[in-house]
């Protein structure tokens, strides 16, 4: 009898460690994986890095911007902005995939310092010289404020849009934090709670079924007619996106590790 117990509860250990682990990644231009459609350049240690450019040719260009994408997007998303306006402003931009969205290759240890590394690379396998911009967002600005503190002497400038925050940035005034978090839904409130104190556990907080979870992930925030139609032309993106989505929150609202407050010289971040 006490054997079956014991074979039971170290199946059902089994399942529920299972359950608490994503699924393995369908790694672009593998077997059975997806196939690559676009650029991409291989980074030192071994990934792939997936990217886009956009504007006036990086011989000629007045700015040199490197751009990350916001939660649940891809590199085409800095396409949106009219090639016109990039032509006036002698601006040249290179979008890229972060790791475990669209074509670029997952980063299972990823962390606010490996991509500021990895867009640190693209601008030298691109060639982009010495200086250049950085511009991030929504989640993307995540990937800013690491560059700001990993690769501050790459910088000519840096730019954040619409940044998403941590409510747990070290330094950040606790009253305003607090205000800011307290505005969030309560199923949004619990998801930031397991990112940062039970990373472990985002990926089956966030697919279960049982009670709600984020409701950025299960799609249930409202948007404009307009939004809806730039939503529609990532949908061929849905399912590997939606997976790296959820991982997502860990750089962002785990433990963060750049103090906000104490970066000397933040350039020209606006």
């Amino acid at each position: 009898m006490l054997g079956k117990v014991l074979v039971l509860l170290v199946a059902s250990l089994a399942w529920a460690f299972q359950a608490f682990l994503p699924p393995p990644p369908r790694i672009c231009g593998s077997p059975g994986g997806p196939a690559v459609a676009g650029p991409r350049i291989k980074l030192k240690d071994g990934r792939h890095l997936a990217y886009k450019e956009h504007g006036v040719p990086k011989e000629t260009a007045k700015y040199k911007v490197i751009y990350a994408h916001s939660f649940g997007s891809t590199r085409y998303e800095s396409a949106f902005v009219p090639l016109e306006i990039l032509e006036e402003l002698g601006a040249y931009v290179v979008s890229f995939d972060r790791p475990g969205y669209g074509e670029s290759d997952p980063h299972p240890k990823r962390t606010i310092q490996t991509i500021a590394l990895d867009m640190e690379e693209l601008a030298d396998q691109l060639g982009l010289g010495p200086k250049f911009y950085v511009m991030g967002f929504s989640m993307g600005g995540h990937a800013v404020w690491g560059c700001l503190k990993y690769i501050p002497d790459r910088l000519a400038g840096a730019a954040l849009v619409a940044p998403s925050i941590n409510y747990w940035w070290p330094g950040f005034p606790a009253n305003l934090s607090t205000e800011g978090y307290n505005l969030l839904f309560p199923r949004d409130q619990w998801a930031l709670r397991v990112a940062h104190y039970a990373p472990w556990l985002v990926y089956w907080w966030n697919t279960q079924k049982w009670f709600p979870y984020s409701s950025v992930i299960a799609g249930k925030f409202k948007r404009s007619p307009p939004d809806m139609e730039v939503a529609y032309r990532f949908a061929k993106h849905a399912s590997e996106i939606q997976k790296h989505k959820v991982i997502g929150f860990l750089p962002e609202y785990g433990q963060f590790t750049v103090r906000l407050l104490s970066l000397h010289d933040p350039l020209a971040c606006v």
